[in-house]
């Protein structure tokens, strides 16, 4: 939820009288104000209670009948000021009936000057037990008297509450009007910690709006606020963060931002922030694929709501617990039921997005127990969401007309909505920038495109599949790059992250590790990462479009090679083979015994590089590859044998973990040419980028790098270097990041010879390691023209993350992302001596005429355990 505004300064607070109770109750006021103001409401009621006491004050022991008999009539006004204050600290600890007591109490104490502050503050716990349309009359009629009032801040405090109510009620504009006035009035006056909470409430519009790069800025700015002022509102900003990385694909970053804010919900005792929390909590685990979890989290933040008499977000909570029990097989027809009657409950609290969500969870329910006429009175009940409603709605939206037409014996109209509703994701994809958020989006609908391959499955049809999965797979490389800006803050935390990069690998080889440089580096690539989710996308421009087969077929038949297209689902692992007109569907073996296999076979490869092993170790790593690669090709290459030309080049585009397979160990193709692409689209745009017609090594010498700390690197470069004339490698302190990346920019070849490193969880720290630190994938983004070929002699940057639809993460896909047609890299660890004989026997066939797959096809001859693979067109 926004910020709303907790900080509850009255005039007169402070004031210092010769009475000493009043000067005592003024002190706590003071201190209970600024305890809960940093997030800390029973640390602050503590005070206002010692407050209250000093002006004789005595509290029932129920507390439900608060009296204020003994307080004297001169300290009426300021007893109520305390009570006001109070109530809010309650209602902030899950009392909000109590609070609400306190008010009623308050109001028969309050001067005429302070009525529009007891309204507002009426208003405020109303809006938070989530009856909006009481809370809002009470803001309106609070707004007026405090116009004049001498303390802007109280003024600036209610337009920020009224704008959190305007914001649950969808009125957006009405939203931003109050947050510009409240920003004025704070910048005037000086209220520091108010304009960080418009800002932050500003970033809730632009979330809702669907703006997340700019969300994302308006909560950094926000945070820098929160830090100088009050950093215990930093997980209130934490929680809207993760609402901002769930809608755009990314639950586990989501879920790990709220894991830290529960932390802080239990310690500071914000019941109703620590409810909200679990609820995203319980959606970020729905979307990472694990109901269980989500049902947990839900029921847990319904209670919550519930003690807090927040029926509102209970009713939220209770959809989001019924939505993973639907997704764990429960009962259709029950789950039908409930989520009905839940849609209604949720319309009458106003919350008509979260009502659309359970009319379609009724929807989808009634379709799978078979009743399409009832599910069809429920999905004409969300008709406006297509235009008005948010993507999620819009989306589940076209997966049930979508599951309600394959009930009806519709397959052509469910492949149609399907078709729009992916259309959808990628419209929404061109508002992102980073790529980060352009392959996280791909999860949104995943949904959509398992519904469609299961169809196209289901037909049999080897080019309805082979469709699908180009519509469906590694849709962020259609997405035009852009270039960031420069920015110096930016430059300024990257040249930072290289000089400690430095400091720390300087002293891990003296022994004697750095843990305060470690942990600025994890906080400096925090920051660069979050600074990337912040840039615009393309917007309005076309993504390239999916190729046609036709289109395919001709390049292959023209390049002589074959395109094998792997999926795996609940249905198995199959391939779409694609050679010549022919397009056929092939049962390949079991998925996860290959996946299995590539995940070990590559740890097999990680042992044997650069060791000297004892013999009878190095014989049962080397049987055990064997028996991997075995694995591999029954599952994966026997099946395929009868589709396949005996020779020829093959274009593999693989599923999941079957990405990081060292194809050239195969027996079935060992020699081949063999290149890895994304998808059939990409490939081809790479080969059309890099010019079938045109000879492929370039009219000057490629560029050639060698990276320190490693052995073989300068003999290597020297090596390749002595097969073009007039080449000179960078070598020593001239191989540094600013170098390299002059050179890369626009090269037709280069090739880098370093220590490489491959970061799983942080893509854009994928690396190679040069003279002055680490050359990053993220330092790949800020090329003017991106290379035509690379090569990288180095370990793991071959390696890829995948996520859902098949986009790939990692220093490799970075160059592909940005127009580099062709990339050699290796999947694993591999041996000095080996990248060697590899790389040298590769750029002498390079000299010789032979495209990329081909010579990386020739020098894996001399190396049994090559893990080189020819990424990209070849």
């Amino acid at each position: 939820m926004p910020s709303a505004e907790r900080e509850k300064t009255l005039a007169g607070a402070g004031v210092l009288s010769r009475d000493g109770a009043l000067r005592r109750a003024g002190a706590a006021h003071q201190r209970g104000l600024r305890a809960g103001a940093a997030g800390h409401p029973g640390v602050g009621a503590r005070h206002l209670r010692a407050g209250l006491a000093a002006l004789g004050w005595q509290e029932t022991v129920s507390r439900a009948t608060p009296a204020a008999a003994a307080v004297p009539a001169a300290h009426h006004a300021f007893a109520a000021r305390l009570l006001i204050s109070l109530a809010h600290l309650e209602a902030e600890q899950g009392r909000t009936e109590y609070g609400l007591d306190l008010l009623d109490v308050a109001e028969d104490l309050t001067a005429p000057g302070d009525l529009g502050i007891l309204l507002s503050q009426r208003g405020l716990l109303l809006m938070r037990t989530g009856r909006l349309a009481q809370a809002l009359a009470l803001f309106d009629e609070s707004v007026p008297l405090l116009e004049q009032y001498a303390d802007t801040a109280v003024l600036a405090r209610v337009l920020l509450n009224r704008s959190v109510l305007h914001l649950s009620m969808g009125a957006m504009q009405r939203c931003r009007l109050d947050l510009r006035w409240c920003q004025r009035i704070a910048a005037t006056g000086g209220h520091e910690l108010i304009e960080a909470k418009a800002a932050h409430n500003l970033g809730c519009c632009d979330l809702l709006a669907g703006d997340i790069p700019a969300a994302l800025r308006q909560f950094t700015a926000a945070a820098d606020g929160y830090r100088l002022t009050a950093p215990g509102f930093l997980p209130v900003l934490a929680t809207d963060r993760a609402r901002a990385l769930l809608a755009v694909g990314l639950a586990v970053d989501a879920a790990s931002e709220l894991d830290s804010a529960i932390v802080a919900f239990r310690q500071q005792r914000l019941d109703q922030d620590l409810a909200e929390a679990e609820l995203a909590r319980a959606r970020a685990a729905l979307a990472a694929g694990a109901p269980a979890v989500a049902h947990r989290w839900a029921a847990a933040a319904a209670r919550r709501f519930r003690r807090r008499g927040n029926d509102s977000y209970g009713y939220v909570a209770e959809l989001t617990r019924l939505r993973a029990r639907f997704a764990t097989g429960g009962r259709p027809v029950q789950v039908a039921t409930e989520a009905a009657a839940l849609a209604g409950r949720l319309r009458g609290c106003g919350l008509c997005n979260d009502a659309d969500l359970a009319e379609l969870l009724a929807a989808r329910a009634l379709i799978a127990a078979g009743r399409g006429s009832a599910a069809r009175l429920r999905i004409e009940a969300v008709r406006r969401a297509a235009v008005a409603g948010s993507l999620e709605v819009s989306l589940l939206r076209r997966l049930a007309k979508a599951e309600l037409a394959e009930l009806d014996g519709r397959p052509g109209t469910m492949l149609a909505e399907l078709r729009a509703g992916l259309a959808m994701v990628q419209a929404w994809r061109l508002r992102l920038g980073s790529v980060d958020f352009q392959t996280g989006s791909a999860a949104l609908g995943a949904d959509l495109a398992a519904a469609g391959l299961r169809v196209a499955l289901k037909r049999g049809s080897g080019s309805l599949v082979l469709a699908w999965l180009e519509r469906s797979r590694a849709q962020a490389f259609r997405v035009r790059p852009l270039r960031p800006p420069a920015d110096p803050r930016l430059a300024e935390v990257v040249a930072e992250l290289r000089r400690l990069s430095m400091v720390i690998r300087t002293a891990e080889l003296g022994g004697k590790p750095d843990q305060s440089a470690k942990s600025r580096r994890a906080a400096l690539k925090r920051e660069i990462r979050e600074h990337s989710w912040q840039a615009a996308g393309p917007g309005s421009n076309r993504p390239a479009g999916q190729a046609r087969r036709r289109e395919i077929a001709d390049a292959l038949a023209a390049s002589g090679q074959s395109l094998v297209s792997i999926l795996a689902g609940d249905s198995g692992m199959h391939a779409v083979v694609l050679r010549g007109d022919s397009v056929k569907l092939i049962g390949l073996g079991d998925f996860a015994a290959a996946a299995e296999a590539a995940r070990r076979v590559t740890a097999d490869l990680d042992s044997m590089a650069g060791r000297q092993l004892p013999d009878r170790l190095a014989a049962v790593i080397a049987e055990s590859i064997r028996h991997q690669v075995g694995v591999l090709t029954a599952e994966i290459a026997a099946p395929l044998r009868p589709a396949l030309a005996e020779h020829g080049g093959i274009v593999f585009v693989p599923a999941g973990a079957l990405a990081s397979i060292p194809w050239n160990m195969l027996p079935d193709f060992r020699g081949r040419p063999v290149s890895v692409a994304p998808s059939a689209s990409s490939w081809l745009a790479a080969w059309r980028l890099a010019g079938a017609d045109e000879p492929p090594l370039p009219g000057r010498p490629p560029f050639l790098v060698a990276g320190p700390d490693l052995a073989h690197a300068a003999a290597e470069v020297a090596q390749i270097a002595s097969i073009y004339p007039g080449c000179r490698p960078l070598t020593a302190d001239q191989a540094t990041v600013g170098s390299t990346l002059h050179g890369l920019d626009g090269a037709a070849l280069a090739h880098v010879a370093a220590h490489g490193y491959h970061d799983r969880e942080n893509f854009l720290f994928s690396r190679l390691e040069l003279a002055d630190g680490p050359l990053m994938a993220y330092d790949i983004q800020q090329l003017a023209a991106a290379p035509r070929q690379v090569v990288l002699s180095a370990c793991d940057v071959g390696r890829v993350v995948v996520r859902p639809g098949e986009e790939i993460l990692g220093f490799t896909a970075a160059l592909l992302y940005i127009g580099t047609a062709t990339v050699v890299s290796s999947v694993a660890r591999v041996a000095d001596e080996a990248a060697v004989a590899v790389m040298t026997a590769y750029h002498r066939a390079l000299a010789t005429g032979a495209r990329p797959a081909v010579a990386l096809a020739r020098a894996g001859l001399t190396e049994p355990y090559s893990p080189f693979v020819c990424f990209g067109c070849g």
